[in-house]
């Protein structure tokens, strides 16, 4: 049935597209005969060009994680103050992107900065494709600006990173070994209730997790303090424990590939992707050169000329 439906999807998005072509051919003839503006041909011009493209991005988006939701997490480099403040900035900016989607975004980790912004923080957004979209994000994200922080006014740089990974549902199988697992509980700060610092509700996850291939170890830990009951927490962080294992098997999956495609243009996950100059007036995506000099519209949360740039781009080579 839900092959169906997602079938259903593209054959009223491929519909879609058809009238406003054949819309597109009936308005040049208008033109002709003196019955339209070529203004009134150029706005119909952009809205073929516009269904096109968006339709030619959704088919950059076919692989089974893309129409998953996703689990995103930032976390504040090196710098102190001015790189949790530019954390704070991001996560504000993927909320605003969120509900100009129309997602269901879900705070489930948050870890204040010291003086202002915040360490570190986590969100569930869940959605038709969220994951497809967000996964142009994953890097390291560059702030360039005269710090409110700094005395002197000072130009100065700060970096935090972005990281995302599918949000796994029942649909999907994950082995997770209960013998590589262990459970620690602390006390939840923040919004929550009467039972906030009373009770240990916070958990965090320790998870060994060893690489068959390689047979390199490495610890997964992840802190869930989303829930007022300890259980409904340890649910959560569950989830999240196996997108991290779905995400890490997708990511050898890739690397096979770029093996066999060595003559394609590799994205590195862990570079630095876009640079956001305030001063400049200018926020610049290093991977696709896509610019723009509305700052404040980006970091309101519209970023979808970015997210489809890459994906035009770098889609179909994942």
């Amino acid at each position: 049935m839900k092959k169906v439906k997602d079938l259903k999807k593209w054959v009223e998005l491929y519909n879609e597209v058809e009238d406003v072509c054949n819309e597109l051919e009936l308005a040049f003839d208008f033109c002709k005969e003196g019955a339209m503006t070529e203004d009134e041909v150029d706005a119909v011009y952009e809205k073929a060009l516009t269904c096109t493209e968006d339709l030619e991005m959704k088919n950059m988006l076919r692989k089974e994680e893309d129409k998953m939701g996703a689990v995103l997490k930032i976390v504040a480099g090196a710098g102190g103050t001015e790189a949790q403040d530019w954390a704070s900035m991001l996560y504000r900016m993927y909320q605003r992107w969120a509900e100009r989607q129309g997602y269901k975004c879900e705070l489930t980790n948050f870890q204040e900065g010291d003086e202002a912004g915040i360490k570190t923080v986590t969100l569930q957004i869940e959605g038709d494709m969220a994951y497809g979209y967000l996964k142009s994000e994953n890097g390291v994200h560059r702030l360039v600006r005269v710090s409110p922080f700094n005395a002197q006014g000072k130009r100065m740089t700060s970096f935090t990173s972005v990281f995302v990974v599918p949000l796994v549902d029942d649909s999907i199988e994950v082995e997770v070994n209960p013998a590589n697992l262990s459970w620690d509980t602390f006390r939840s700060s923040g919004a929550g209730g009467q039972n906030v610092n009373k009770v240990e509700t916070g958990v965090r996850l320790h998870y060994l997790y060893k690489d068959e291939d390689t047979g390199e170890t490495e610890e997964i830990v992840i802190e869930n303090t989303e829930s007022r009951s300890q259980f409904g927490n340890k649910d959560n962080a569950m989830r999240l424990l196996k997108s991290q294992l779905y995400e890490k098997e997708l990511a050898k999956r890739r690397a096979a590939s770029a093996k066999i495609e060595a003559g394609k243009k590799k994205i590195e996950w862990g570079s630095q992707i876009r640079s956001y100059v305030f001063d400049d007036r200018r926020v610049k995506d290093h991977r696709t050169d896509y610019q723009t000099s509305n700052v404040q519209a980006v970091m309101d949360g519209d970023i979808d000329a970015f997210i489809k740039a890459y994906l035009m781009e770098f889609g179909g080579e994942e």
